[in-house]
């Protein structure tokens, strides 16, 4: 949850400029860019998390991450100083030019950001594994105190442009990966060079984990952008992107508390399975319930003008396409868990083909959606993403029950192809 004050930090920081819809929006295209660049690294915690038991294995990892940091940096490059850049916000999503100009000076300084939570990911995934999650709130602690005081001396200075917002993120990011790396440092006396039960010990070992995770970040990295791109098209193209980023912003936020319930079935699924149901149980439905007071009470005006400093015809769109991430957030805690138990069986291919499903549903419902309804504004964005999100759970669930009646029945079934990370750990002895 408090890695979601972040963007409301940053976004309730920008709408104090002037023309806070340009900058708002300018900074909204550099975050679905990003959302491109950064997810290949973000999943360095969950295969960290699975893969990661001795220094062998880790330095394993590390190496598939490096390849990962430095292709994003790259293409960060050719984005931030080249002509590229210009295009890409202007010709593939759409804005106009000023808004362009925003975000290609935002992403001078945003396009560090995916190493830097890459580094974060990678050292999280050992502490996650070792139960030392305290540092990873404490570490979070520290980078919203650092982003908060850059912030005040931003709004103090004066808001003019989005690239203030990108330094504040690469600075609370650059504190919290500092941390989180010390605690790693701490955890990695205790860690043995070799451990003989564990059989990752190079980087092509890895791959068969990470590579369907990267796949499908490859395919999911598309929706954020054609959906920006896409409410470029409807009657007020600014609006619709800027409304859409902050109810996205607010929706993160609550949602927040509930982003980790993949690591907990990763972390627990195998061993106690039953407490990790009961647990989500007991809170899955919280977030959709506070998602309902918030879109349908005083509560949400209040917390936009006075949380965000979101105002006018902008608060209202937001209200509206806040409303339409309710379906989204009553699913996602269950489509999460069930991800952690899918890696935590090692059928991370099944993610590839859920998320899919997801991306195709998510581009034709938003395309009808505009075409429909264009004076709806960021609301439609949000509708396409629940219903995305429905068509990803529905999937998965069917996949991962198949996957598991032909593990558990073999001989009737037929042979499985999704082999669990323990059957293949007893292949690899035989």
């Amino acid at each position: 949850m408090l890695i979601n004050l972040s963007h409301v930090i940053i976004n309730s920081t920008l709408a104090r400029a002037e023309n806070q819809t340009i900058v708002l929006a300018g900074y909204a295209l550099t975050m679905s860019l990003l959302g491109m660049t950064e997810r290949p690294s973000i999943l360095l915690r969950q295969t960290s998390s699975a893969l990661v038991r001795d220094r062998v294995s880790f330095r394993a990892v590390r190496t598939v991450g490096m390849a990962v940091f430095g292709a994003t940096l790259i293409f960060g490059a050719l984005v931030a100083y080249t002509p590229f850049g210009y295009g890409v916000f202007s010709a593939v999503f759409g804005a106009d030019p000023e808004v362009a100009g925003q975000a290609v000076a935002a992403w001078k300084a945003l396009m560090f950001l995916s190493a830097l939570s890459g580094l974060r990911c990678l050292f999280q995934g050992v502490i996650i594994y070792r139960m030392r999650t305290k540092w990873m709130t404490i570490g979070m602690i520290f980078r919203l105190a650092g982003m908060y005081a850059l912030s005040l001396y931003f709004i103090q200075a004066g808001i003019a442009s989005a690239l203030q917002g990108s330094i504040i993120f690469v600075f609370g990011m650059l504190i919290e990966a500092t941390v989180s790396g010390l605690e790693f440092r701490r955890i990695r006396r205790t860690m043995p060079e070799r451990d003989p039960d564990h059989e990752i010990v190079r980087p092509r070992q890895v791959l068969p984990f990470y590579r369907p995770l990267l796949l499908s970040s490859f395919v999911v990295i598309w929706v954020t952008p054609v959906l920006n791109t896409m409410l470029g098209q409807t009657w007020q193209a600014t609006l619709s992107i800027a409304s859409f980023a902050v109810a996205t912003s607010l929706m993160n936020l609550l949602l927040g508390f509930f982003t980790y319930f993949h690591q907990i079935a990763l972390q627990f699924g195998n061993t106690a399975p039953a407490q990790v149901r009961r647990f989500i149980l007991t809170l899955g439905f919280v977030p959709g319930l506070v998602l309902a007071l918030i879109s349908f009470t005083a509560a949400g005006p209040w917390m936009l003008a006075n949380l965000l400093g979101v105002q006018g015809e902008l608060l209202d769109a937001s209200l509206h396409a806040l409303r339409g991430f309710l379906p989204y957030v009553l699913l996602f805690p269950w489509l999460d868990s069930l991800n952690g138990f899918v890696m935590g069986q090692g059928d991370t291919k099944l993610m590839f083909a859920s998320q899919t499903a997801n991306t195709v549903t998510t581009l034709l419902v938003i395309i009808l959606l505009v075409f429909a309804l264009p004076q709806w504004h960021g609301v439609l964005g949000s509708l396409a993403q629940s219903v995305g999100v429905a068509a990803e759970l529905s999937l998965l669930y069917f996949l991962f029950m198949r996957s598991r009646r032909l593990r558990l029945n073999p001989v009737v079934s037929g042979p499985s192809f999704t082999k669990s990370a323990s059957d293949r750990s007893k292949n690899l002895e035989t």
